[in-house]
């Protein structure tokens, strides 16, 4: 007598912790989660971080919400911020939480992809000849440098300290190297420095080349100075595939990269704990959109969520190893901005509201 082979048990449902932070993040993030559940079955719970979190218990990023989000498959962030510093210098600021998020989960690759899409070639102040067919990634490393470094103030003076260790620059080259490598990119890196004048850059240009010819030499590497490199992305977008810099010269080129498409509020972002597996995804990433809180228009159904929706794509895809639903995703945004669909941040008027049903119909 043959018996059937029982049941596989089903598979358990993907955890997300969602941060909606301060500003607009409430917004967005409730935008996107419509996005996510569309797609498919997740479990997912909210937790304060940023000044919403400060209110309620003091600290920007409280114990349960680190907790959370180590327990998590990915984390969804909306943005944190107020507009305003605290008058005491020593009191705790929102950004402080994400910064300590990101160290605490060993977040130090930081991926913010750009593509000039064609229904929005108006939309950018460059020219459509010099957006056309730009395709690149910026490999931000996110745990080292300034923002981590020994610092003080006086009422005289102060200090910020830069500091990179040889492991954290070979770590995050290898991300760029991993991502560049991959079928549909060129093969290239561009590593970003100011080693005419920074010792941290030097001992970054000295380890990069180290890496990419030791353990890829099938990726082409060019060294760019940061000043050069800012006036590249804006006369020459096109010539970039992936863009490997520190922390703070990353924070800034990557803002840049807004040009390109027409609006910061477009651009995502994926925060990662090494490279993603070439077939599915990598736990425990923070995904995010690269705009602010803009608390000017907090509550008033006016932010674009597009950009928290694309980082939903890419909680997906290097996230959750879920790459069709990603495609799906990424495809349904770019049909809702052929058909016309224009937020107030590319010159339009739909509402937060009207964006997330653009989507999902497009889904």
């Amino acid at each position: 007598m043959t018996t059937s082979p029982a049941p596989a048990a089903p598979a358990a449902r993907p955890r997300i912790v969602a941060l909606p932070g301060d500003g607009i993040g409430p917004e967005v993030v409730a935008s996107a989660l419509q996005v996510l559940h569309a797609v498919g079955d997740f479990a997912v719970v909210e937790h304060p971080v940023g000044a919403a979190a400060i209110d309620r218990t003091g600290q920007p990023l409280p114990p349960d919400t680190l907790a959370a989000c180590a327990a998590a498959d990915a984390v969804l962030l909306g943005a944190v911020g107020t507009g305003h510093q605290p008058a005491d210098p020593e009191a705790p600021r929102p950004e402080q939480g994400v910064l300590e998020l990101r160290a605490a989960l060993g977040l130090y690759a930081n991926l913010r992809p750009v593509r000039a899409l064609p229904a929005l070639a108006a939309a950018s102040p460059l020219k459509p000849e010099r957006t056309k067919g730009v395709d690149l990634i910026v490999v931000r490393e996110l745990t080292g440098g300034l923002y981590f470094g020994r610092r003080a103030r006086t009422a005289d003076d102060a200090y910020d300290t830069c500091t990179y260790t040889v492991t954290e620059i070979e770590r995050v080259t290898r991300v760029a190297c991993e991502l560049a490598s991959r079928t549909g990119r060129r093969a290239r890196v561009t590593s970003v420095d100011k080693a005419n004048v920074l010792d941290t850059s030097r001992l970054w240009r000295e380890t990069v080349t180290r890496v990419v010819a030791r353990e890829y030499p099938h990726v082409a590497l060019d060294h760019l100075l940061v000043d050069t490199a800012a006036m590249r992305l804006v006369t020459d977008p096109a010539s970039f595939d992936v863009v490997l810099t520190e922390n703070m010269f990353g924070d800034i080129l990557s803002d840049e990269t807004a040009a390109i498409t027409g609006s910061l509020g477009l651009l995502p972002s994926a925060s990662l704990p090494g490279a993603p597996d070439p077939d599915g995804g990598i736990r425990g990433g923070l995904f995010e959109p690269v705009h602010g809180s803009a608390p000017d228009i907090a509550g008033r159904g006016q932010a674009s969520p597009l950009g928290t929706v694309l980082s939903v794509a890419l909680m997906l895809r290097h996230g959750l190893g879920r790459p069709a639903a990603a495609d799906a995703v990424e495809a349904a945004v770019e049909r809702a901005l052929d058909a016309g669909l224009r937020t107030p941040d590319l010159g339009g008027s739909a509402t937060t509201d009207d964006t997330t049903r653009a989507v999902l119909a497009a889904l």
